[in-house]
């Protein structure tokens, strides 16, 4: 399911050249809508090794809820039934 708070960000930046990383977390982090939303949101500068792989096993032991639109992009993960 699609949350309103991807809806609220998108229309934030509609039009607007995203052309830094600063802009982008700019319009991000002013998202509001008149229910009170709030969002924060920071830029990660960390290093993060690359060409990890993620075994057959791990991928499907995430619990992936897909949205009906575009399920390839909006999509919530939940924690393991042991992480609640």
């Amino acid at each position: 399911m699609m949350t309103n708070r991807g809806v609220h960000i998108s229309i934030n930046w509609r039009g607007r050249p995203l052309r830094t990383y600063e802009t982008i977390i700019n319009l991000i982090g002013n998202t509001t809508n008149r229910g009170g939303l709030v969002v924060r949101a920071r830029i990660d500068r960390r290093r993060y090794p690359i060409g990890k792989k993620v075994s057959v096993k791990a991928f499907r032991a995430l619990r992936i809820e897909r949205d009906d639109f575009h399920d390839e992009w909006n999509y919530v993960i939940k924690p393991r039934k042991e992480d609640q």
